[in-house]
């Protein structure tokens, strides 16, 4: 995005705040914020990686005083030491109000009634998209996760109209919704998807069977949670809530700004936020610049829907293998469904990779000859042939979190 004399201002306040605590002192020793007059100045401070932040664990991102700390949140992840972000008020009011906007931005309003399904606790999904609910003045429904049952009964029972979920619990809610053939007493009208990227073929399933609008919502707890950003009624991207950040586009590889439209890593720099202010993270979510105007006429700039991560690719027999290309390599098999998984394994000294996917055809002819096609178009596509293995609909495990695509036993 472009930085404007006006951003630069922000970010140098940003860096002034983040120099007044330990984390940022060591890391940025001798820095001052007077001398980032340029773009050029800014970039070369150093990122920021999830590494660091660990490191820095438990409290080592402060930069206020204690008492002024009204909530802590951790990352999602399970393994490794966890990132522990604290909140002050305004960084909670803050947040609130990009929730409020993503709400907004889907057409959403006050009649509305939320179905929450993301988690809460440490983990940042829920409280925010009920922050942003009750914000609005919609009704709150804070589910949760899990006991689908209850989630069933209750979107019924209250006439939810807007669903909050990752696309992996959207889907299990539709495939059962469908099973019971209940989809009549469901009142559902859009749905609100984030904190995993997810595939066409997936999409058109979950508006399919739930009969809804989807919006992409996007978010790292390290930046506040869901809802820095959000797609529109046009599907173009998601807007950014440059007010609050600013981003950059990168090559994973090299560090650099990429040319505009090219995919890239997005690094993000809060702007106003004071529990733990981050300069220039690496959140190694892959997207692009979307340049121009938007139909929908906000004045805020687009980055692409995420296609990856650059941290999620696997290497089989010298091929890059990442979840976004498999993506679109099935989203165009007929007959082919939007759940898949791969194995890799190495036996015999060799790596072997099994692509297991879903279909709804039943005959067994008829299967082959779809993994076959499979086969030859990941030849294609990826260039190694892999084991494919049609499975009917359903087989393959449902998330009511993220999904795992792909699994890797060779270490």
């Amino acid at each position: 995005m472009d930085m404007t004399p006006e951003m630069l201002a922000k970010i140098r306040a940003s860096l002034a705040h983040a120099l007044e605590g330990d984390f940022y002192r060591t890391r940025f020793r001798g820095v001052i914020p007077d001398d980032i007059r340029t773009r050029a100045d800014f970039e070369k401070l150093p990122f920021t990686e999830k590494e660091d932040l660990r490191d820095a664990y438990p409290l080592g991102l402060l930069a206020v005083p204690d008492e002024a700390v009204v909530r802590i949140h951790s990352s999602s992840g399970t393994t490794g030491t966890p990132v522990i972000i604290p909140y002050t008020q305004k960084d909670v009011d803050d947040w609130s109000l990009m929730f409020r906007r993503c709400y907004e931005t889907a057409g959403i309003t006050n009649k509305d009634r939320i179905h929450i399904t993301p988690g809460y606790g440490l983990w940042t999904a829920g409280i925010g998209f009920q922050l942003g609910a009750e914000l609005l003045g919609a009704m709150a429904i804070p589910m949760g996760p899990g006991n689908t049952d209850k989630q069933i009964q209750m979107m019924m029972d209250m006439k939810s109209t807007v669903l909050g979920a990752t696309s992996s619990y959207a889907l299990l809610l539709a495939e059962e919704i469908e099973r019971r053939g209940v989809r009549d007493r469901i009142h559902l009208k859009k749905g609100v998807i984030g904190s995993e990227r997810w595939g066409e073929k997936m999409r058109r399933r979950i508006a399919s069977e739930l009969g809804v609008e989807l919006y992409d919502i996007y978010g790292l707890t390290e930046i506040y949670g869901p809802g820095i950003g959000m797609s529109c009624r046009h599907e173009c991207g998601m807007h950014m809530w440059t007010d609050f950040l600013y981003y950059e586009i990168i090559d994973p590889k090299t560090g650099l700004p990429v040319p505009e439209g090219e995919v890239g890593e997005i690094v993000i720099t809060t702007l106003q936020k004071e529990g733990a202010p981050l300069i220039r993270y690496r959140t190694h979510d892959l997207t692009r610049d979307l340049p121009g105007p938007c139909a929908c006429g906000l004045d805020f700039p687009r980055i692409d829907t995420l296609i990856g991560r650059s941290d999620d690719m696997v290497k089989v027999k010298g091929s890059l293998i990442y979840p976004s290309t498999v993506d679109t390599l099935l989203a165009q098999v007929d007959g082919v469904s939007s759940e898949y998984q791969i194995m890799i394994d190495h036996l015999n000294g060799k790596d072997i990779l099994t692509l297991f996917f879903e279909t709804p055809l039943e005959d067994r002819d008829t299967r082959k000859a779809l993994e076959k096609t499979v086969e030859a178009d990941f030849k294609k596509m990826i260039g190694i042939v892999p084991k494919a293995k049609a499975v009917g609909l359903g087989e393959l495990p449902r998330s009511e979190k993220k999904s795992t695509r792909i699994f890797d036993n060779r270490y």
